[in-house]
């Protein structure tokens, strides 16, 4: 099937369901028979989300995890964090470049800017690349404005109430 025209979204903000939509967007390409690839920035191996279950089952998505097994402490980065954002970008890069995914989606890959794992530059530089044919979608908070500038969708998910202000800890199959 494949794209005539790939576009850039960018899902940023400070609300809740980034991630999910750019994952049902993923959902809507794989039942359109394109090609989806989901690389997930600081988000390590065992982490255990509800999705990775499901889109492991499906035909056409490839979801692929970088980051080690600890949250990202922005005040005391380590040289395995950096090292690991750099990896996920570059196999986003090649596999984005190969045209072999119709539908390319870096998940997290505003906060690794903002956390300084990656630099603006190189992600302005990957969006500039992107194969005519290719959708990319672009996830996480703090979004700079160059990368906006630059994408043609910019959704912005604003948090206007969430039960964490009351206590209630993230729960596993709605939150993660």
């Amino acid at each position: 099937m494949g794209l005539s025209n790939g576009l850039v979204h960018v899902y940023t903000g400070n609300g809740k369901g980034k991630t999910s939509a750019a994952l049902g967007l993923a959902l809507r390409a794989a039942g359109s028979g394109l090609k989806v690839l989901i690389v997930h920035f600081m988000k390590g191996p065992s982490f255990d989300y509800g999705e990775d279950h499901v889109l492991a089952s499906l035909p056409n998505v490839t979801q692929v995890r970088f980051g080690t097994d600890h949250f990202v402490d922005p005040e005391n980065l380590k040289g395995e964090d950096i090292e690991a954002a750099r990896t996920a970008l570059d196999f986003l890069r090649f596999q984005m470049n190969s045209t072999f995914y119709d539908v390319v989606i870096a998940d997290e890959l505003n906060v690794a800017v903002n956390f300084g794992l990656l630099s603006e530059e190189a992600v302005l530089n990957v969006i500039r690349e992107k194969p005519e044919k290719v959708e990319l979608v672009i996830t996480g908070r703090y979004a700079t404005e160059s990368v906006q500038e630059l994408a043609d969708y910019v959704t912005f998910f604003e948090e206007k109430k969430h039960p964490f202000q009351k206590g209630i800890k993230a729960r596993q199959g709605i939150d993660y």
